[in-house]
């Protein structure tokens, strides 16, 4: 992973990366408001060797009181001195609480003691800084004369030289010293910003969410030939949009002017998949149900006609059938009948739309064989007849649940596998490819529906900087007339029908039984 790729994935989950680190935050201030305030004072006293006018003594005095001085700092955190301030304050703690409140240290290259004491209020910790400075000095006093002789008369001994005072009293401290609630507030919010992107790494590695085309062309080894946007304005009832693209922006919302736009780049991809021979009969499937290849299949049939091609749509669905519904045609008769041999063709093909170029073949009644009967003889003639006259688009079940797009797609020019962004896995989108591969069947690539297309989360489909033109409303070119319209196709058909000569189909079907 490179630099950006890090970058791509603290975008993607940065509304659970504020939420854990603001979390951590609120944590650290939670804990800060509950633990018990401590106030600390500060007292310090210095080590003296007498006083001196000759400089030499002094500065030897001054020496020797810092030697000592480090012997002092154990003294200074012993149970005598604490028993000695007990005693002093009137107070019943042990004495080895109370040492545990008590810093004791050194500055360097001094002779000086310094104590910090710690209470619950701001008084007790003064008390108690000054009463421990002051048990410091008696000890101290204790420890110097405690083998000091009496004079030969019989007098006291004289004091040490060595003594130990206060330089100064205790102050009453204004805040408390704990908790440090800006420490425990950046502490939160940093072990929360830690946590948070662990998170967001362990949500990239366990994804396996399709989010990007170059990760589905690097995952399945084909290549992405069209990226659909998301369009909310979909429903049981509308499926076909009414735009065209081009220059009828001015007249259609955004969303669905960017799904006619995906749609004509996904028509033009399929026109040059190859030159000399582009697919005729093509499936349109999914891994799974409802990633929508049955309104993809419609909407593409569409946009091709619109181009002024013959398009035939196949409701190769014999189990779930909707291109019949998504039309708005008359269900009940199709390709069943005329598998078994109950119609022609020329009399179950419905036209659709203004164009002339657009007829559906519904599925017709639901068999109890369909798989059967998709990989008869009688359904790969009605595909060849068909491919003769039109391009064929069969909308087909999902690759997974069942067999039949797979034996549509070994007996057809390739199969269109439409996957959802953002909800489709690669483990799936595998699994249904490797469906066809067993059947010798041909992937033509994949199609992503449902595609973000702003914020961040379109950055890997490229519609984050796609800009659409045409916004000013020009007047309409005709379509050029077409060879056929719906009356002379179905004359053509049958004509194909009863006529036994092979050639009546073309020179593409002579082609392919050549092949």
């Amino acid at each position: 992973m490179e630099l950006t790729d890090y970058w791509k994935i603290v975008r993607a989950h940065w509304l659970g990366i504020l939420a854990i680190a603001l979390a951590g935050v609120l944590i650290g201030l939670a804990w800060a408001l509950v633990q018990p305030k401590v106030y600390t004072a500060d007292a310090s006293g210095i080590v003296s060797a007498g006083v001196s006018s000759d400089l030499g003594t002094a500065m030897a005095g001054e020496t020797y009181a810092k030697s000592r001085v480090k012997s002092y700092l154990d003294l200074a955190k012993s149970r005598s001195v604490s028993e000695t301030a007990i005693e002093t304050l009137g107070i019943g703690t042990d004495p080895d609480d109370l040492i545990s409140q008590i810093e004791v240290t050194n500055p360097l290259d001094t002779a000086t003691i310094k104590v910090s004491a710690s209470a619950g209020t701001p008084e007790e910790a003064r008390a108690l800084a000054e009463a421990w400075v002051n048990a410091i000095g008696e000890k101290v006093t204790e420890l110097e004369n405690a083998n000091a002789a009496p004079l030969p008369d019989g007098s006291a001994p004289p004091p040490s030289i060595v003594t130990f005072q206060s330089m100064d009293a205790a102050q009453l401290p204004e805040s408390p010293s704990s908790p440090n609630t800006r420490l425990a507030v950046a502490v939160g919010g940093l072990v929360g910003l830690a946590l948070a992107i662990g998170y967001a790494l362990l949500r990239h590695v366990f994804d396996r969410r399709i989010h990007s085309i170059a990760e589905v062309e690097r995952e399945t080894e084909l290549p992405v030939v069209g990226t659909i946007p998301l369009h909310g304005g979909f429903d049981a009832e509308n499926r076909i949009i009414s735009s065209t693209g081009g220059n009828d922006r001015g007249q259609q919302s955004t969303d669905e002017y960017a799904v006619a736009e995906a749609l004509r780049e996904l028509r033009t991809n399929l026109q040059f998949m190859n030159i000399d021979n582009p697919p005729r009969s093509i499936v349109v499937t999914s891994a799974l149900p409802g990633e929508g290849k049955s309104t993809i299949t419609a909407n593409l049939a569409n946009t091709i006609a619109a181009m002024g091609r013959n398009v035939v749509v196949i409701d190769g669905d014999l189990r779930r059938p909707m291109v019949a519904k998504t039309f708005g045609l008359l269900p009940g008769v199709g390709l069943t009948d005329v598998l078994i041999g109950n119609a022609q063709l020329s009399e179950v093909l419905q036209p659709w739309g203004s164009s002339g170029k657009l007829w559906v073949l519904g599925a017709g009644k639901i068999p109890p064989n369909p798989s059967e009967l998709l990989g008869s003889n009688a359904m790969h003639e009605v595909i060849d007849e068909l491919t003769d006259h039109a391009i064929v688009l069969i909308d087909a079940p999902p690759l997974l649940p069942v067999t039949d797009a797979a034996i549509l797609t070994a007996r057809t020019d390739g199969a269109l596998v439409v996957s959802r962004a953002r909800k489709t896995t690669y483990d799936a989108l595998k699994a249904a490819l490797n469906n066809l591969q067993r059947v010798k069947g041909h992937a033509l690539g994949i199609i992503l529906n449902g595609v973000p297309s702003k914020g961040v989360k379109a950055d890997g489909y490229g519609y984050r900087y796609r800009a659409y033109y045409g916004r000013q409303q020009q007047e309409d070119v005709p379509e050029p007339e077409g060879n056929t319209g719906f009356k002379q196709f179905a004359e053509l058909l049958a004509e194909s029908e009863s006529s036994p000569d092979p050639d009546v189909y073309g020179p593409r079907r002579r082609m392919r039984e050549t092949q």
